[in-house]
């Protein structure tokens, strides 16, 4: 009777281990998988690396048909000569890049977080050819109605000013209709609870909705900050003073036909991209929430 009892108590371990137990072609299918994807992580730096070892480099080097992983000697001084340059002014363009990013992804996250809250929850006659009009504009490039902007600023006087650098970049379609189809899986139940106490739609966007919008308003800021920043047309043909000129307006300066310095164009590309990169570590939380439209709190 007790071995049988003992032998009824080990069963259950042993199947354990046979339920636990990983077959080979298992392991194999998953050293393949891992294997890929530091391949691709690989291919996904090496640009980087490409550019902070020609930043580090002379231009000898650079261009040298004998290529070597690292310089013989790292240039450090390389930064040094960019930031004190006198022909280009990097500094003023990260400055420029720096504020119109800034003032371009808030002002758009704000103007289309509203139209999409509009489009998605207030009724009124006219929201289906509202809707349709803000998707035109998502079939009409921007090249089509790039002159006529132009001559809209310029008769404003805005050439090599924030403000055209800035304003026609305030509201975007897409940014828009992706709010509105955010808002439309909004439970109405917490908007409801809102208008229980008194709460009208202003009140409602901005206590309970927009709180609970964290994931999808971090997700199209950061898109619509690396759109903003790494925007080269319009700055180039609005920003004609040198005062006005952006960090990507600035980097092509070292790269025309009077002038081809290309230690000083890749350190100023790798000094460029570091905004970029904190943005993404800091709000990278809140970009994938964004992306499984989860932005209710627990």
């Amino acid at each position: 009777m007790a071995a049988s009892t003992s032998e009824t108590v080990q069963s259950p371990s042993v199947g354990a281990r046979q339920r636990t137990s990983v077959s080979p072609g298992k392991i194999i299918w998953t050293i393949i998988r891992y294997a890929a994807l530091v391949i691709l992580a690989l291919i996904f730096l090496l640009p980087f690396y490409l550019i902070v070892r020609n930043g580090l480099a002379t231009d000898l080097e650079i261009t040298s048909p004998h290529w070597t992983f690292f310089p013989s000697a790292l240039h450090f001084e390389n930064i040094q000569e960019l930031f004190s340059d006198p022909d280009v002014p990097f500094i003023s363009g990260l400055e420029n890049s720096a504020s119109i990013a800034i003032l371009q992804t808030a002002g758009q996250i704000l103007i289309s977080a509203l139209a999409g809250y509009g489009l998605a929850r207030i009724p009124y006659r006219w929201s289906n050819a509202i809707l349709y009009a803000v998707l035109l504009t998502l079939m009409i490039p921007f090249a089509v109605i790039f002159v006529e902007v132009y001559v809209v600023v310029s008769y404003l006087n805005w050439v090599s000013t924030l403000q055209g650098l800035v304003v026609p970049g305030v509201f975007s379609g897409f940014t828009a209709f992706l709010f509105r189809q955010f808002f439309l899986s909004f439970p109405h139940e917490l908007e409801e609870a809102g208008r229980v106490d008194g709460l009208g739609y202003w009140g409602v966007f901005w206590r309970i909705v927009v709180p609970n919008s964290y994931g999808i308003i971090a997700a199209l800021s950061v898109i619509t900050f690396i759109a903003s920043w790494n925007s080269f047309l319009w700055p180039l043909v609005i920003g004609q003073d040198p005062t006005a000129y952006t960090v990507q307006v600035v980097l092509s300066n070292f790269l025309n036909a009077q002038v081809l310095n290309l230690h000083e164009l890749f350190i100023g590309a790798a000094i460029a991209i570091l905004p970029l990169v904190i943005v993404f570590f800091v709000l990278q939380r809140y970009i994938v929430e964004g992306y499984r439209q989860s932005g209710l709190k627990g």
